[in-house]
């Protein structure tokens, strides 16, 4: 098993400290994800309309965790990945990356979110509803005399949990991460918790992502992904940063035998 290195060894302290300090504020529950714990109002990754959106977010949401399985996962994969693709980048490269699959995830979610809160947005347009917008997105709720018979409770939960459920997590990252070790490594077996049988990388890490892909559609989650349905687009926009990128340095970077 390879050594730790230097970056990852940063990472994993910094993300273990967000995570420990987070719930001491909250009052030490690890189980859950608690949107009105102080440290999650202020690091989370909130809708851009949002109150709550700082911009500072865009980096901070990257290591703040829901809960203990979360940042279990997630620190896992980051010893299990980073610590080889540092060791062929180095420290500096490696963060660059790191950093820029976390952002890739960040602007993917966020777009997905705005696309979800216009949908929610011209439907209550469409019905005359203009009036109940704000006193919705902050309540969740709407009055009126008579309910339009067109009104779409699906369309309403998605665009309320777009504009209110932050985000947390380094999974974006994480993902940026198996893409690139699948780029380098296609071959690689990998032995996971939950599979019984080793599957080269240049199998698993598409496949996972296919699942993933399809559990966002469909409001699912297999790696703590939000009740929103939505984070998985995180996932997804992670790893295609991550792709994007491997692909453009070794076309204009590397030469055919290097790497580093």
């Amino acid at each position: 098993m390879m050594n730790i290195t230097p970056v990852v060894k940063q990472l994993l302290i910094i993300n273990i400290l967000f995570f420990i300090g987070t719930f001491v504020l909250g009052g030490f529950s690890m189980e859950s994800f608690n949107p009105y714990n102080p440290a999650f109002r202020i690091l989370s990754l909130y809708f851009p309309e949002n109150p709550d959106f700082h911009i500072w977010q865009l980096i901070t949401h990257m290591f703040m965790h829901g809960g203990l399985m979360h940042i279990a996962f997630n620190m896992f994969a980051l010893y299990s990945f980073g610590s080889t693709l540092e060791h062929f980048w180095g420290g500096k490269k490696f963060l660059f990356f790191y950093i820029s699959c976390g952002l890739g995830a960040a602007l993917l979610h966020s777009g997905i979110n705005f696309y979800t809160y216009q949908i929610g947005l011209n439907h209550l347009t469409d019905l005359g509803l203009e009036n109940q917008i704000q006193n919705f997105l902050k309540t969740g709720g709407m009055s009126f005399s008579v309910r339009p018979p067109d009104l779409d409770q699906q369309i309403l939960h998605d665009m309320f949990f777009a504009y209110n459920m932050p985000v947390v997590g380094a999974s974006g990252a994480i993902y940026g991460l198996l893409a690139a070790f699948a780029f380098m490594f296609p071959n690689a077996e990998l032995a996971l918790m939950f599979i019984p049988v080793p599957i080269k990388a240049k199998y698993f890490v598409p496949g996972i992502l296919a699942i993933d892909l399809f559990l966002g559609f469909k409001g699912q989650s297999i790696f703590g992904a939000g009740s929103t349905g939505i984070a998985h687009f995180a996932h997804v926009g992670g790893a295609l940063t991550g792709f994007l990128m491997m692909w453009y340095w070794k076309k204009n970077q590397f030469n055919n035998n290097r790497w580093n």
